[in-house]
């Protein structure tokens, strides 16, 4: 009996799992159980049921039956039938009510507010540029290439091929230090973050720059950890209050963007990339460095990981997420040799965040030259449409100032005083999606004033739609008496 099943099912079709039950035998039951999928929202409108004897031999009842069943519920209007196509859910059978999507709004401001039409949100790269035909070549080869065990299991270490490409790239690029031994594969900065959390990496107290992402600190909160802000200047982070300040101490991991701070843009200074080695090196402690954009510079030399000034006290995370998409889930943490076993007991037993078919892809893209031709590719474009914005601003606004432009996906515009919120809120009554720059402050930040600001993203829009985003930016900023000085 398992055999004839097996049979059918392979030669018959799609799988429908249904639950019969009730009064009224079989023929009822079906149709109960049919309906009931339909007005649940399980069978949408226009899904191609199984053939009569597929179902049948899927839920053990006869042909006609199943026939009988279908016929009714055709009469009744809950299915269609066509010749050649099959019978099919109807497309107006009992509809369910509108999904709502999306979270809650932050502001009463943004119900009235139509909806975006532009984003200019940060974070974002352009999405019509993935490499599509690069990278199916580089899985097309890659997939030839894999050895059966590939396809087992996967290692929480990562792959391997993958391991090596990375070790070989971050060198000669970022200049990074390590070997493959040492890179831990994992699907981005916050996966990394969940990772060390708990581990001698990132325990009960732990320094943040000023300004950056209150998702991060959110995931460390969590973790029971307690972040304590560095003030921030033109020259980066104030590494040098890690050894000074009373309530940093205790403070044994400090997290970093050194290669451009985030959000508001520029290197960490050289003096300070060396006084935050020095205090790991003389208080035991650890550096996090998040080189989230690192690849993207356009004015300036490319700066280097500060992980190759000491690789035993820096722990370096990298990932895909700007350079290629978000969407591939793809990134990396080169640890100390002493944290690496650590890090993979977090991880557990078997691989559940990263696609082995994925890594191995990026690490024939990586070996093949792709990623280094899709980098160069995007670095031009994104100067282009830096070039763009601040012309613009130049031309339409020239009393605000633009900043964090030499790298980078991102500019941060300062606003005159007591501005930001209300450019907020011009933005989205022009459909404009874009983020102020006190949404980024750390709320225990001291030191300076907080600067009224907006963090404008200006990867994610399409080619056709960046003047018109631009122009909805510029008719949203607060107006000036006078320019100031860039």
């Amino acid at each position: 009996m398992a055999e004839s099943w097996v049979n059918a099912a392979e030669a018959l079709g799609s799988d429908l799992h249904l639950e019969l039950a009730g009064a009224g035998g079989r023929r009822a039951a079906l149709m109960r159980a049919l309906r009931d999928a339909i007005r649940g929202g399980r069978l949408a409108p226009g899904t191609r049921l199984p053939p009569y004897r597929s179902l049948a031999a899927d839920l053990g009842i006869a042909r006609n039956t199943v026939a009988d069943a279908y016929a009714e519920l055709v009469a009744e209007g809950w299915l269609t039938a066509r010749q050649g196509s099959g019978t099919r859910v109807a497309p107006r059978a009992d509809p369910l009510p509108a999904r709502r999507t999306g979270g809650a709004r932050s502001s009463g401001d943004r119900e009235n507010a139509p909806r975006p039409v532009h984003n200019l949100l940060q974070g974002s790269p352009d999405a019509a540029a993935f490499p599509r035909t690069a990278w199916l070549a580089s899985a097309r080869r890659a997939l030839t290439a894999a050895p059966s065990e590939a396809f087992g299991p996967g290692d929480p270490h990562g792959r391997p091929e993958l391991r090596r490409a990375l070790a070989d790239y971050l060198a000669r690029a970022r200049g990074v230090r390590t070997d493959p031994d040492r890179i831990v594969i994992c699907s981005g900065f916050a996966h990394a973050l969940r990772l060390l959390s708990g581990t001698r990496a990132l325990r009960h107290k732990a320094a943040v720059e000023a300004y950056g992402l209150d998702f991060h600190r959110s995931l460390l909160a969590a973790a029971g950890i307690r972040t304590v802000p560095l003030p921030l200047d033109e020259h980066g982070a104030r590494t040098e209050e890690l050894a000074t300040r009373r309530d940093l101490r205790g403070v044994t991991t400090v997290l970093l963007t050194p290669a451009h701070q985030f959000p508001t843009g520029g290197p960490l200074h050289p003096e300070r990339r060396a006084t935050a080695v020095d205090w790991a090196r003389a208080s035991g402690g650890l550096i996090v460095e998040d080189d989230y954009d690192g690849e993207f510079r356009y004015d300036r030399r490319p700066v280097g990981a500060v992980q190759g000034l000491d690789p035993d006290r820096v722990l370096y995370v990298g990932s895909v997420s700007k350079s290629l998409s978000p969407a591939l889930r793809l990134g990396w943490m080169v640890l100390p040799d002493a944290l690496v076993d650590e890090a993979l007991a977090a991880k557990g037993e078997r691989e559940g965040w990263v696609s082995a078919l994925d890594q191995l892809t990026l690490a024939d893209f990586l070996e093949s030259g792709g990623y280094d031709r899709h980098v160069r590719r995007m670095r031009q474009r994104y100067r282009r449409r830096r070039d763009q914005l601040v012309a613009a601003l130049a031309e339409r606004a020239p009393h605000i100032r633009v900043s964090g432009i030499a790298a980078g996906l991102h500019a941060v515009l300062a606003l005159p005083p007591g501005t930001e919120r209300s450019a907020v809120r011009a933005a989205a009554r022009h459909g404009l999606a874009l983020d102020g720059l006190a949404d980024y402050r750390h709320p225990e930040a001291t030191g300076p004033a907080a600067h009224d600001g907006l963090v404008v993203g200006y990867a994610a829009p399409p080619d056709h739609a960046f003047a018109g985003a631009l122009d909805a930016l510029c008719r949203a900023l607060p107006p000036g008496d006078s320019p100031t000085s860039r």
